[in-house]
């Protein structure tokens, strides 16, 4: 299977230059940077102990930014290498202001562009974030006896079947971690049937509070516009077609229960549809705003639409309820603790399969509901809007992450 695998990733190699010109036209790959995919480095590696972490995307990302905050104030780390897989999370990464910390795209998991990779960044640990699994590069680490640590890992009942299918192979690829840290029961059972050797279950990382929370507010003039203005709800990384659950609300509100002074805010997963989410709220004779623009924004808009990354956290910081994303389509749903440690009220649609967990326990906090149908939704968010809603659920839940992140820390550096 292995050799299989390897054949696989040869005849990607060709394909790939088809396969990265279509991202930069469809704009999801740098035309800057899209070299780093073939192990050719603009950053270069400081001398000392360095340590790499891969994330897939944004969420993943984000999630492991408290660690990360931890290690900048190591003295014994010199440098940290994060490489991610898509252009968005390149942007968020940008925001971060880590002082020891240098950004590469993830390198093709091809043999020789990983010997490549690694014989020159040669980590003294390397972190695979979640659900990320490459066997060339697993196999690269651990012929270094370069540390392999797979963090906050996730695993769902249909990645654990497909490996299960690979039966030796597997096995093979899961005993050369190090140390596994699953962000929950499913997981660390699923590791465990997969033949991972020492697995600690501390919590979800998801849980912890990155520090640069505290600095992230929105301009001026967009709190003095925002404060004249009653937000009916925020839509968070939204998919397509979930838009039209918060047009069709804002509509209800505004249209039959003659409520005024409403604004409704959405925040796209990916902010390439924004013309799209424009087109579809201006065709119900609804004023929509777009964040990037110079404009001033007038008294008149309906729906504010945030199509710039990074910003999300801003408006969670003004919102009561939060609808989270990726839950009325078949995507597993999106995370919903960032809007919830910011004292949030959070609806989802039914398919949260990704978070079933964090939503159980959110749920058990009265933080979170779910809805089944559209009206189902519109009828809770109208029981919330008449419901005083305090903020004092954050507390708890940063109590919490701060619990896991520090035992997950004292972990890893028991290891590294």
């Amino acid at each position: 299977m292995r050799l299989i695998y390897r054949i696989i990733s040869e005849l990607f190699l060709l394909i790939s230059p088809i396969i990265i010109l279509y991202r930069i036209l469809k704009k999801k790959e740098s035309i800057n940077r899209f070299f780093e995919r073939y192990g050719i480095n603009s950053k270069h590696r400081k001398r000392g102990k360095l340590i790499w972490f891969h994330c897939s995307s944004v969420g993943e990302l984000l999630s492991i930014v408290p660690i990360l905050e931890k290690f900048e104030n190591n003295s014994k780390i010199k440098q940290i290498l994060i490489t991610t897989t898509t252009l968005s999370s390149s942007k968020i990464y940008e925001k971060l202001h880590l002082k020891k910390a240098i950004h590469q795209f993830f390198p093709i998991d091809n043999k020789l562009i990983i010997n490549k990779f690694v014989n020159y960044w040669r980590p003294s640990a390397f972190f695979l974030c979640e659900s990320e699994i490459w066997p060339n590069l697993i196999h690269n680490i651990y012929k270094n006896k370069i540390k392999l640590i797979l963090l906050n890992a996730r695993m769902t009942s249909k990645s654990y079947n497909r490996w299960m299918k690979f039966g030796s192979f597997s096995k093979r690829i899961f005993e050369k971690f190090d140390l596994c840290l699953p962000q929950n029961n499913e997981t660390q059972k699923r590791l465990n049937f997969l033949g991972a050797k020492k697995i600690c279950n501390l919590g979800n990382l998801k849980f912890s509070t990155s520090k640069n929370l505290k600095d992230n507010i929105l301009e001026k003039k967009i709190i003095n516009f925002f404060s004249r203005k009653k937000i009916l709800i925020t839509a968070a990384s939204t998919h397509f077609d979930e838009e039209n659950f918060i047009i069709q609300n804002h509509l209800y509100f505004v249209k039959k229960k003659k409520i005024n002074n409403f604004i409704s805010i959405i925040v796209p997963r990916h902010i390439e549809r924004t013309n799209e989410i424009k087109e579809a709220v201006e065709k119900f004779s609804l004023k929509p705003h777009l964040h990037s623009s110079k404009e001033n924004i007038k008294n008149n808009i309906d729906i504010y639409i945030v199509d710039t990354y990074g910003e999300l956290n801003k408006f969670y910081k003004i919102s009561k309820i939060v609808f989270m994303g990726g839950s009325l389509i078949n995507h597993g749903g999106q995370n919903p603790l960032e809007p919830a440690k910011l004292g949030c009220k959070i609806i989802h649609g039914p398919c949260i399969d990704n978070f079933k967990e964090i939503y159980k326990k959110l749920n058990s906090m009265n933080i979170s509901t779910k809805f089944k149908s559209y009206n189902h939704g519109t009828k809770i968010i109208e029981k919330k809007l008449n419901k005083k809603m305090l903020n004092f659920y954050d507390k708890k839940i940063i109590a919490y992450g701060d619990k896991v992140l520090n035992l997950t820390y004292s972990e890893i550096t028991r290891l590294i």
